[in-house]
């Protein structure tokens, strides 16, 4: 049977099940969100008269639950209009609406009794064949499912989202003893199409694979902290991004997570997981005993770790928690030599064997934590997963990891991991050393673009399944290398079209990157049929290469600066007006100069977390690379003749006057950098490139033809200019803005009004750039757009002079 989802419901409406909604209203499914009924009525209701029989109190725990979602920073929505999406109901009055939906997905309290009371009810009004899962970090499915009917547990399994469900990509799906195997072939698909998640199956054991490893990782660390006669502090910068892990790191994201919930699932694993060698670890130190007495939680209890306070200056500081005196003190700075040696080494995966090779306290740091975990991993398999790359999928999709414990193992080398188990005293399972044995040296390979594991039983690589919708760059580019420079690589996808992927530090544009640009058009326009503008590394792109400009202005070489920006602006013009189709893939922060590049793409296939903006006035300039210049084009094109002009070139202004960026790709279609019934959006970020290739394919089979230039472009001139100047007056003398804000805005004012021309007229893209790069240059000339460029580069903050 061919299954689709167009309702579910969400039974719960706490922190996880509130987001569980937001994110399936996300992707454009109706939600039923339902909870209890209160039992009695708050002093409000009471003031107001009301009843326990009126609905508004009746449905007052969802509704306040969903409103807190819905406020709460980062947010769980993409949009707030598709919160719209979301019905909200109670257990009583509208359980029987479970009965017209196609997924029910029970998110109550961690217990089990509850847990089975409320599938019990479910099962009274669920019709048959509907999917039904339970949101469960660590209670055994196999007991959820007891007593239910045949076709309630052929349809029933876990379905483990992580938390915040919009932001972390872990989806894990835990099969019950009678689940059918189509429904778990259904849930993986969608999970990863729909969901936009890292589907993994996993087997129905405490805490299943993500927690488990990461659980067994934070609790390593707990007992080795003082053995190693470690500081919080010191263990965080070991643990962050140096190693490919979110800057939280360690004891941070305890707090931030809380830490009786890790408490809670160490405690589960420690109780169920008898058979496990390292059973020890999950017994919680004394210090975190002590934290739990006195309910330092982390965040939600205002202290942990790390606490907050305000000094007597009334300047806030955080302070860190002495885990040998167990009292909070002035955060100490951490530094390691061995650190200082990987500053050079971008890539992540290349830093390991540096970090595993340190002879300072940093170097046995690595070793034994590693040597642990290796040990560790080798040891699930196959308790919890009998494929070693789902555990590593879990580890990254779950926790933020960039490489999961088998990739690292690869990148430390598999005889070096063996020892450092050795040295902590560890053996690893037996599997590994007849892999070893059997003249396999890695637990993965790449063969013609695809990924390959070390299948235990089958004691050979096998392909990980799934890859056939994704294209991974990381597995073609020397294979499929077309072109290079020191800033990016020009790779054949296959089917005539090419990609260009910026290699530069933050994916910077700079000169290397704008001449790769060029090439790449030229070489697509000889000898293939479209191009996609896309990489798969944390950012798209922060922007242009400030140091560059701030080097020539400082230097005061305004001639090579205005050939520089020339430069970029002919390379934005030749992205839209070349005779093959271009696709820009933007994601994460597409700032600046990345913006402008996927303003100027003859299609955007964005991310749905894809965070863009036109940022130049942070730096004190506009934008210089066609941004200014594409904004008064995009609001000449949304004049209507019923339209007040003004008012609509007056929110594109403002869009670049106030450094707009959109916290989602949805949001950027309403800023004007994203345009409907063009620029598409993907939720699975994994599935990008791909699907940016099949739009260039079938623009340019479906017959592409280079678009004439622009000579339509309707500016306002005088009359727009003299109410932006009236404006910015206003703002100066107010003091919201500052005197070179106010001359920042004056310069884009007179860019986007097209000049001081005598009445509306209609004029070229080229000359509005015309304008945009001498506007540019003057302001670059400015002593205050210096300061701002040079303490972005110090700080990577905008300043405000």
């Amino acid at each position: 049977m061919k299954r689709h989802i167009n309702k579910v419901a969400v039974i719960g409406s706490g922190i996880m099940g509130s987001g569980i909604a937001c994110h399936f209203a996300n992707i454009g499914v109706e939600v039923l969100l339902l909870d209890i009924v209160p039992r009695e009525l708050n002093e409000k209701e009471k003031a107001k008269g009301l009843t326990l029989n009126d609905k508004v109190v009746r449905n007052r725990l969802v509704n306040d639950s969903l409103t807190a979602a819905l406020k709460s920073k980062p947010s769980p929505i993409y949009h707030k209009k598709f919160a719209s999406r979301i019905t909200t109901g109670n257990l009583e009055d509208d359980i029987e609406k479970v009965g017209q939906v196609d997924w029910i997905i029970e998110v109550v309290v961690e217990r089990l009794d509850i847990k089975k009371q409320v599938l019990e009810n479910l099962e009274k009004h669920r019709k048959p064949g509907t999917l039904i899962t339970s949101n469960t970090s660590g209670i055994p499915i196999k007991f959820m499912s007891e007593g239910r009917s045949e076709d309630f547990q052929k349809h029933f399994c876990g379905t483990h989202f992580f938390n915040p469900a919009r932001y972390l990509k872990l989806f894990e799906i835990i099969p019950g003893p009678k689940t059918s195997a189509d429904v778990l072939e259904f849930l993986n698909g969608y999970g990863e199409k729909f969901l936009g998640k890292t589907s993994v199956v996993a087997k129905d054991t405490p805490a299943f694979i993500g927690n488990r490893i990461g659980i067994f990782s934070i609790q390593s660390l707990f007992h080795a902290v003082k053995d190693l006669g470690m500081t919080v502090e010191e263990v965080d910068k070991l643990t962050g991004p140096v190693i490919g892990r979110p800057k939280s790191a360690t004891f941070r994201t305890v707090d931030v997570v809380g830490l009786d919930t890790l408490v809670h699932v160490a405690n589960g694993i420690h109780e169920n997981c008898k058979d496990d060698e390292r059973l020890e670890l999950f017994q919680l130190p004394d210090f975190i005993n002590t934290m739990m007495e006195n309910k330092w939680l982390g965040s939600k209890s205002g202290q942990g770790f790390y606490k907050k306070v305000k000094g007597d200056n009334g300047k806030s500081e955080i302070l860190t928690l002495d885990l040998d005196t167990m009292d909070y003190r002035s955060k100490k700075s951490a530094k390691f030599a061995t650190l200082e040696l990987t500053k050079t080494i971008d890539k992540v995966v290349d830093r390991f064997t540096v970090l595993t090779s340190g002879k300072d306290k940093a170097g046995e740091f690595y070793r034994k934590s590693f040597g642990a975990l290796f040990a560790y991993v080798s040891h699930r398999i196959p308790e919890i997963s009998d494929e070693l790359y789902k555990i590593d999928d879990a580890m990254k999709a779950g926790f933020g990891w960039e490489h999961g414990p088998f990739q690292i193992w690869d990148a430390v080398g598999l005889e070096k991991g063996l020892e450092f188990a050795k040295a902590e005293g560890l053996e690893v399972a037996s599997w590994v050393t007849e892999m070893k044995n059997a003249g396999i040296d890695s637990f993965y390979s790449v063969k013609d673009g695809a990924t390959y594991f070390y299948d235990i039983p089958k004691k050979a690589m096998e392909k990980v399944p799934g890859q056939d919708a994704f294209i991974i760059l990381d597995n073609i580019r020397k294979s499929n290398e077309v072109f290079k420079n020191s800033g990016a690589v020009i790779e054949d996808l296959g089917d005539g079209i090419l990609n260009l992927e910026f290699q530069s530090k933050m994916n910077t544009l700079g000169g290397d990157v704008i001449a790769a640009l060029n090439k790449a058009i030229d070489l697509a326009e000889k000898d293939f049929q479209g191009l996609v503008v896309g990489n798969q590394a944390a950012n798209f792109s922060v922007g242009a290469n400030i140091g560059m400009i701030f080097m020539m202005a400082v230097e005061q070489e305004y001639d090579e600066l205005n050939m520089a920006i020339k430069m970029f602006q002919d390379a934005m013009m030749r992205m839209r007006y070349s005779s093959i189709p271009t696709i820009s893939a933007p994601h994460g922060m597409c700032l600046g100069g990345g913006c402008e590049l996927s303003m100027h793409a003859d299609k955007v296939v964005a991310a749905a977390e894809t965070y863009i903006g036109l940022v130049e006035f942070g730096v004190g300039v506009i934008p210089g690379g066609g941004g200014s210049k594409e904004m008064a084009l995009r609001a000449s094109d949304t004049f209507r003749k019923n339209d007040v002009e003004l008012n609509v070139l007056q929110e594109y202004f403002l869009t670049i006057g106030m450094a707009k960026v959109s916290t989602s790709a949805y949001e950027a279609f309403d800023l004007g950098i994203l345009q409907k019934g063009k620029d598409v959006v993907v939720v699975n970020k994994d599935r990008q490139i791909a699907t940016a290739k099949a739009y260039a394919k079938l623009m340019a089979e479906s017959g592409y033809t280079k678009p004439p230039k622009r000579k339509d472009v309707k500016v306002l001139g005088k009359q727009a200019l003299g109410m932006f100047l009236v404006g910015t007056d206003s703002m100066e003398a107010g003091h919201y803005i500052s005197e070179h804000d106010k001359k920042i805005a004056d310069k884009l004012a007179y860019v986007m009004a097209g000049g001081d021309l005598s009445e509306a007229s209609y004029v070229t893209e080229q000359y509005l750039l015309d304008l945009e790069r001498e506007a540019f240059l003057s302001l670059c000339t400015e002593r205050k757009t210096l300061e701002r460029i040079q303490h972005m580069l110090k700080t990577g903050k905008p300043l405000r002079n």
